[in-house]
């Protein structure tokens, strides 16, 4: 089994040279669109924090592009792997939402090569092996297996 660190340096492979996008959202369509696309061009893949991304009605992730969707992964899967927060809950079953919708029409999975899609299943079956408590205080077992099935498809 592999360990946190490996999952992440592996995701890091796979999407650290990302290139970082001038603009994360389409941030002339709206003023919540540019306060979203102003907090993500405020942080690096170091510095984003669950309190940026955590709140699931209003989460800057849902409106970022598929670029800027692989540009902050690594950060995304750092998230993912972290305890949840007492104010934001478990991050990982945000980001299973934003991994799954759509299924094989999501965004995100449409824009990433085989190498990308297959450093995301490997990121889920961890959480699905190691994370299994939280996954069933979730109520998330079919929607990570399900989602871990589609991105393992390369």
């Amino acid at each position: 089994m592999s360990t946190d660190a490996e999952i992440l340096a592996a995701i890091d492979a796979a999407f650290g040279a990302a290139p970082r996008p001038e603009h994360f959202t389409n941030h002339t369509h709206c003023c919540e669109c540019a306060e979203h696309d102003d907090v993500l061009r405020s942080r690096t893949r170091e510095t984003l924090q669950h309190a940026d991304v955590g709140n699931p009605g209003w989460d800057p992730i849902c409106f970022t592009s598929a670029e800027g969707f692989a540009y902050y992964f690594p950060a995304l899967a750092r998230l993912a792997l972290a305890e949840p927060s007492r104010e934001h809950g478990w991050y990982a079953d945000q980001l299973l939402f934003h991994l799954s919708s759509g299924f094989k029409e999501n965004t995100y999975y449409l824009h990433c090569d085989a190498d990308r899609r297959a450093a995301v299943a490997r990121l889920l079956g961890h959480l699905i092996q190691t994370r299994t408590a939280l996954i069933e205080d979730y109520a998330a077992a079919d929607e990570f297996l399900r989602c871990h099935e589609l991105w393992g498809e390369a």
